[in-house]
C-alpha cells in the first residue's frame, strides 16, 4: 500500500521541483520510442522533466499529473502538450488511445495493481510502457551518504531500482538499460534539490534543518566536495521497457 502522506507532499510544490530536480538523458526516451509514434503519455509527469523528451518522438503528447502547481509549470514550458489533472489509477483518457506510456520517477507512488490495469487499458495492443528512475551512483560516496540521510532505507540498498519493476501484471518485460551521466551542479542547487524530496517535504522545520546540516557535513568531509562551490555529480538512470500483454 502506498504511503499517501509522502506522495501527496509533492502536490504543493512546482517551481522548486522544476528548478532543482535533474532531467533525464535523451537515450531514455529513445528506448521507448525508437521510431515516431502517434500518442505518448507521460504519467505522473510532474513539471515535464521527461515530457519534454517525448515531444520530438510523438505526434501527440499527453501529460497526466495529480498536482496542479506542477502542471502549471509544465503548461508554461510545454504549451503544445495536452495536460490533465489525474492519477495513474484513474487516467482521463480513452481506452486503446495511447501508443507509449512513460513513468519517470513516479511508479513507486502508484498503487501497482490498479495502475497497471489502467495503463493497460489506455494502451493499444502491444503498446509500450517505460519505467524510468534517476538514482545515485553507488561509486559516489558523498552522494550515497546524502541519500542515506534523506532516505535511511537506502542504507541497505545499492541504489538501483531493479527489484521495483521485475514483473508487472498485464505486461511482458522487453528490455532493461542503465544509463550513466554526469551533471555539473552548484552546491546551493544540490542542497536545494534535497528540499524537493518527500522526506524533507513532510518533515517539520527542526527535522529539515537537521537533515540539511547533516548533508552539508557530508560535503565538507569529502575531498571531492570540501570547499567547492561546484562539483560533478554522477547520475545513474534505469530504464525498464514493457509491452502490453
Amino acid at each position: 500500500m502506498v504511503n499517501e502522506a509522502p506522495a501527496k507532499s509533492f502536490e504543493r510544490i512546482g517551481a522548486d521541483y522544476d528548478r532543482y530536480r535533474p532531467g533525464f538523458p535523451r537515450r531514455a526516451a529513445e528506448l521507448l520510442m525508437p521510431a515516431q509514434v502517434g500518442t505518448a503519455l507521460d504519467l505522473g509527469a510532474g513539471t515535464g522533466k521527461f515530457t519534454e523528451l517525448l515531444v520530438d518522438g510523438a505526434q501527440r503528447v499527453v501529460a497526466v499529473e495529480p498536482s496542479e502547481p506542477m502542471l502549471a509549470v509544465l503548461r508554461a514550458k510545454l504549451p503544445l502538450v495536452e495536460a490533465h489533472v489525474g492519477s495513474a489509477e484513474q487516467i482521463p483518457l480513452e481506452s486503446g488511445s495511447v501508443d507509449v506510456v512513460a513513468v519517470a520517477q513516479a511508479f513507486h507512488w502508484f498503487d501497482r495493481e490498479s495502475a497497471c490495469a489502467e495503463i493497460a487499458r489506455v494502451l493499444v495492443p502491444r503498446g509500450t510502457l517505460g519505467l524510468i528512475w534517476n538514482h545515485s551512483d553507488p561509486t559516489c560516496g558523498w552522494d550515497r551518504a546524502a541519500h542515506r540521510i534523506a532516505h535511511p532505507a537506502m542504507a541497505e540498498s545499492d541504489g538501483t531500482t531493479r527489484s521495483a519493476a521485475d514483473q508487472l501484471p498485464g505486461f511482458l518485460f522487453a528490455s532493461y538499460e542503465q544509463i550513466h551521466s554526469t551533471e555539473r551542479i552548484r552546491r546551493d542547487a544540490y542542497l536545494g534539490r534535497w528540499s524537493t524530496v518527500s522526506t524533507f517535504l513532510v518533515a517539520d522545520e527542526l527535522g529539515r534543518s537537521e537533515m540539511f546540516a547533516a548533508i552539508e557535513a557530508v560535503l565538507e568531509s569529502d575531498p571531492e566536495t570540501r570547499g567547492q562551490d561546484e562539483f560533478d555529480l554522477p547520475i545513474v538512470t534505469d530504464v525498464f521497457v514493457y509491452r502490453r500483454a
